[in-house]
């Protein structure tokens, strides 16, 4: 099988200026993804797909090939992720290189491992699934959330649940936003990380963490220490 990782890096972060390669832990942070890529061993390639000269630079200190710069028209706040990966894969065509799977990996992940990647790939073969990512399961009960309407009145969002035992609901996940290991024919035919015919992997809350203003980076840099001190198996 020939596989790629795509690490997605563009520049201009506003909330964290030069978020994607600011310091964490002693290094910027885009390496721990390149890193975990490199050392899977899974990969013919581990590319970073960025417009950003700087992220470049860093991006091939740390082992990474930048084979081309993203263009503009998939570099600003509106650009979704299936659309970089699209004009990834349409440029490596134009290089003769076709891939059979590919792993797109977050530059701000540092709790991603060459293990989880591992996992994901056995599970996407043993599977024969269209994508696998890693998932966490909500702590409180999804089904019993509340909303508030336009006076800050609460309502339950589903009713019919509130008078259920939390054991007695479905558990619910959602998206830890680090990567997605899938089919690349399979995203090509359908432009979606999330198909019928994707499964999840469970991981640890203490693993995850969004990213988007300062205070989620310090939360992401205690947790990320907490789970090297030897404390929690990560």
């Amino acid at each position: 099988m020939n596989t790629i990782a795509i690490i997605t890096a563009r520049g201009g972060s506003k909330r964290i200026p030069g978020k994607n390669i600011k310091a964490f832990h002693g290094k910027p942070i885009i390496a721990y993804s390149i890193e975990a890529a490199i050392h899977s061993g899974l990969f013919s390639e581990v590319m970073v797909s960025t417009d950003d000269d700087e992220i470049s630079a860093i991006a091939k200190q740390y082992g990474a090939s930048v084979p081309f710069l993203r263009s503009s028209q998939n570099a600003d706040d509106f650009s979704t992720t299936a659309d970089v990966l699209a004009e990834v894969f349409a440029e490596y065509s134009k290089r003769e290189m076709v891939f059979d799977a590919a792993c797109c990996i977050y530059p701000t992940a540092p709790f991603v491992t060459a293990d989880k990647l591992k996992h994901a790939l056995q599970q996407l073969t043993s599977k024969n699934a269209d994508v696998v990512f890693p998932v966490v399961k909500f702590n409180a009960s999804l089904w019993r959330s509340l909303s508030k309407d336009k006076n800050g009145r609460l309502r339950f969002n589903w009713p019919e649940n509130a008078v259920k035992r939390s054991q007695d609901l479905e558990e619910a996940y959602y998206d830890c936003g680090q990567f997605y290991f899938f089919s690349v024919a399979r995203f090509l035919e359908t432009k979606s990380l999330l198909t019928e015919n994707t499964f999840g992997i469970p991981v640890s809350a203490m693993e995850v963490q969004d990213i988007d203003d300062e205070e989620d980076w310090q939360m992401a840099e205690f947790k990320f220490a907490y789970c090297k001190s030897g404390l929690f198996n990560f």
